[in-house]
Parts: structure tokens; sequence; C-alpha cells
């Protein structure tokens, strides 16, 4: 193991990581006001909303992120619509993850009783006030061990972003290992990367499952 190399290389791995975390939470920010709004427009049975939605989540969750990238960064331009690299890679990533996002912020307005609704609405809420201030808080409460999941998930997606010139984790530790030869050095790296841009989310969503079960169990 060369560890003066390892120190050398330490800067543009920092560089990587900052870039790889900005784009990589600009997109979960996406997913998560997609999947927000994919979920409301299921839930209230929106007329021709719904099924738009229902096939733009099948679409986004049965495709890879690598064609959905490649699409948009090398499709669009054939048809004048030109996006630089950190944009296709937030609205990749956010467009894959509102799909996810969308099925877990579903799944946790299902478990949410409609005898919650009436209520609010017999107090004289409007229907879209018992949906915002009533239901849509206690589905978000709910699904936040699955959100978490997804958040994970999307990260750990951001490795594809080299394909499309993004200088990402992945980008650098290739790049370095082309011109220098230094596998070994340059994979630790991105392991050790990795697990700090990781392990964090992980452990905190560790956490909040455990506090919410005891929550549940105190209830």
């Amino acid at each position: 193991m060369d560890w003066d190399a390892i120190i050398s290389y330490l800067p543009r791995y920092k560089d990587a990581l900052l870039l790889t975390v900005k784009i990589g939470w600009l997109g979960i920010l996406l997913a998560f006001i997609i999947g927000v709004l994919c979920a409301a427009v299921i839930h209230q049975k929106i007329p021709v909303l719904r099924q738009i939605t229902g096939f733009y989540i099948e679409l986004f969750r049965n495709t890879p992120l690598l064609v959905q990238l490649f699409f948009l960064y090398f499709a669009l331009p054939k048809v004048g619509v030109r996006v630089s690299p950190q944009f296709c890679g937030s609205l990749g990533l956010g467009l894959l993850g509102g799909a996810y996002m969308a099925e877990t912020f579903r799944s946790g307005l299902e478990n949410i009783a409609p005898i919650q609704s009436e209520s609010a609405q017999s107090l004289g809420m409007s229907k879209m006030q018992a949906f915002r201030y009533v239901i849509l808080p206690q589905a978000v409460s709910s699904s936040v061990p699955g959100l978490l999941a997804n958040v994970i998930f999307l990260l750990k997606e951001t490795s594809v972003f080299s394909t499309i010139s993004l200088m990402d984790l992945m980008f650098t530790a290739k790049d370095l290992i082309g011109m220098y030869a230094k596998t070994i050095e340059c994979l630790t790296l991105l392991v050790v990367f990795y697990l700090i841009m990781l392990l964090p989310v992980s452990i905190l969503g560790s956490l909040v499952e455990r506090r919410l079960r005891h929550a549940e169990f105190g209830n």
C-alpha cells in the first residue's frame, strides 16, 4: 500500500465527494417532491393524472438509472434540448427516486384510516385541507424508514454518474487508476469515501426505525 499516493489523492476524492453529495441530495430533494405529488394524485384518485402517474412509476422503477441518464444526456440533444452533466445527474436521480418515493408514500397513505379524513371534514376542513394537515403528516411519519432506505439506495446509485462525464467518486477512482495504475490505493479510497457518505444516513435510519418501533410499543 502506497500511503504517499493515498495522501496525494485525498484532495481529489474530497472534491469528488462534495460534488457527489451535492448532486445526490438535489436529486433526492426532487425525488421527495415528486413522490409526494404522485402519491397524492393516486390517493385522491384524480382521473387521467392517476393513469399518467402510474405509467411514470412503472417506467422509472423498471428501467436502470444508467439508461435514463443516457437518454437525458445523449438523446435529448438530438431534439434540441441540452442539459449540463450536473443537471442531468440530479434530474435523472430525482425521476428515478420519485417513482420509489411515490410507492413509499402511497403505502403510508393507505395505512391511515379513512375515518380521520372524515372526522377532519366534519370539523369544517375541506377535503384538501384534511389531506394536507391531517393525513399527509401522519403518512410521512409512518413512511420514514422506507424513505431513509430509498435515500441510501439513491446515494449508491450516484456511482453511475461517471458515465455522463461527472467528476464524481467513481470517475475520480477510474481516472486515477488509468493515470497511475494504483488500483488498490484508489479503490480503497473509493470504499472509504462511499462509507463517509452513506454510513451517517444508514446510522440515522437505524436510530429512527428503533425509535418508531419503541413509540409503537409504548402506545
